[in-house]
């Protein structure tokens, strides 16, 4: 899936859900504390998407989506705790763009492949509205907490450091 797709599936997936959301164009920016910045939000409402892989054993792997609040990093000792693995790292970009439809930078707090697992870290939650660059470098959507929550159905765990 192109970054174009992914935009397109994710705006179409709001709309048809009736989430409360607003577009916000910037200068291009991946970085959370400069997209931030740009968008005027608290770094803390941004949501930070990164590709975890939990290795279980020799033969078998998991990917993840992990998402923390954007001053926060991803505890990856918890997240191998959780899913019971023996290895947790950061997925090649390679492997992160396929399964997020992006590039890294602007992945998604969203999963639209069954091999990507999501969850979210519960302090991200705790802000009325999150901020993400929406699969595109040069735009961010700010969304209702609680619509993302209904829609995105993310199985809420402590992953951030």
């Amino acid at each position: 899936m192109s970054e174009h797709e992914t935009y397109t599936k994710l705006i179409g997936l709001l709309e048809e859900r009736g989430a409360r959301y607003r577009v916000l164009e910037h200068a291009e920016e991946g970085s959370t504390e400069a997209v931030s910045a740009l968008r005027g939000n608290a770094v803390e409402q941004a949501a930070k998407c990164l590709v975890v892989m939990v290795k279980s054993g020799k033969k078998s792997k998991r990917f993840v989506l992990a998402v923390v609040p954007g001053d926060r990093r991803v505890d990856l000792a918890a997240l191998k705790a959780l899913l019971g693995g023996s290895y947790a790292g950061f997925a090649t970009p390679e492997v992160a763009e396929r399964l997020a439809g992006s590039v890294s930078g602007t992945i998604l707090p969203f999963s639209f492949d069954e091999e990507l697992a999501l969850i979210v870290d519960p302090a991200l939650l705790e802000q009325p509205e999150i901020f993400f660059n929406a699969a595109r470098l040069d735009r961010s959507l700010a969304l209702v907490t609680e619509d993302y929550i209904a829609i995105a159905e993310p199985r809420v765990e402590p992953i951030a450091l």
